[in-house]
């Protein structure tokens, strides 16, 4: 049984605002007391419902109760709340009054209206306390339920969208794999041995929803030295990752569709190939990375705009959006020199 003291606390003090209300009335009602005394006797009465309701409901089975905003125990279920709740405001309407008459030596006996009176305001201030706390425990656990339903779902897409693009990478690979069986042999089975290391990592990080930049990087690496048996001397890359960032959460795949961008419509164009770099930086408080290379430039290619793209840099834009909602940005521009520009953007995990 593990006892929420902070929640505890700030649902005392809410009793104690509402005792200071009630005040106002019993004030009315017997103008024989000050107001601090019934304030007093009001926080006599509350403290001990408070205190029989707060931590009387951990005495019931959890699978009883519903689940509170934190996901632990909290108001029990049907008959079992009620009847705490009679039991709460019995026990302060018997106890509280007099430990009230306790504290500021009232010996006068209270006459069979008073009394009459005293239980109504118990039981109803009572009720409406415990009505209240009841539907805003509800309230908060049916709060922590949307946004787990929600973090679940956007999960779940995160993992369609890698699930479809894997298949589109691996259909390209192979294509290229295809054309060089015919012509190279040997290099043919040198991309065979390289994609089958790309796969097996891919495979073995593919049940994650995350992980680390310095495992993106190792994958990027694994597949541009894939290319690199293709192309040959064409394909120059380089990859800058800064040891702060290695352990930075990012989605798998996410660099991959930028880097085969850049080489299907930047290096391979071009006879004499060119570079790729591949470099992470911290941008204030974001995550800045830029994927550059030398080919022909995204205005050499008809019906290309600097925000266009294919399957793959759809599937980027998508995850992004999927995960970081409006602050996770996507830019595609030509460089003045010739060549393209790629930068991702999204906020830095605590």
């Amino acid at each position: 049984m593990k006892i929420h003291w902070s929640s505890a606390g700030r649902h005392y003090l809410q009793v104690i605002a509402f005792c200071c209300v009630v005040a106002v009335l019993t004030t009315a009602i017997w103008p024989n007391k000050t107001y601090l005394m019934q304030v007093g006797y009001a926080l006599s009465v509350g403290t001990v419902i408070w205190a029989v309701i707060e931590f009387g409901r951990y005495l019931v089975d959890e699978r009883h109760c519903h689940t509170d905003s934190t996901g632990g125990h909290g108001w029990p279920k049907g008959w079992r709340g009620l009847m705490l709740t009679v039991v709460g405001i019995g026990s302060g309407f018997l106890v509280g009054d007099r430990v009230g008459d306790y504290l500021f030596g009232y010996t006068n006996v209270s006459s069979p209206r008073d009394n009459a009176i005293s239980l109504v305001i118990t039981i109803v201030a009572g009720a409406a306390a415990s009505f209240y706390f009841h539907a805003r425990g509800r309230a908060a656990a049916l709060t922590a339920k949307i946004a787990t339903a929600e973090r679940d779902a956007g999960e779940a897409r995160l993992k369609l969208l890698e699930a479809q693009l894997e298949p589109h990478m691996l259909f390209n690979t192979l294509a290229n794999l295809r054309a060089l069986i015919t012509v190279d042999p040997p290099r043919a089975v040198e991309m065979l041995d390289h994609l089958n290391d790309f796969l097996r990592v891919t495979l073995a990080g593919s049940r994650a929803t995350s992980h680390p930049l310095a495992s993106e990087f190792d994958r990027l690496r694994d597949y541009l030295e894939l290319m690199s048996v293709r192309m040959g001397p064409r394909l120059r890359y380089s990859l800058d990752l800064p040891d702060a960032l290695r352990n930075q959460p990012v989605p798998p795949l996410l660099l991959q569709p930028l880097v085969e961008n850049s080489i299907r419509h930047g290096l391979e164009p071009r006879v004499e190939g060119g570079e790729i770099v591949v470099r992470a930086r911290r941008d204030g408080e974001g995550l800045l990375i830029e994927v550059t290379d030398t080919g022909v430039g995204i205005d050499a290619e008809p019906g290309k705009s600097p925000n266009g793209g294919g399957f793959g840099i759809a599937q980027v834009r998508e995850r992004l959006q999927t995960v970081y909602g409006p602050q996770g940005v996507m830019t595609m521009a030509p460089l003045p020199a010739g060549g393209t520009r790629a930068a991702i953007r999204f906020p830095l995990s605590a």
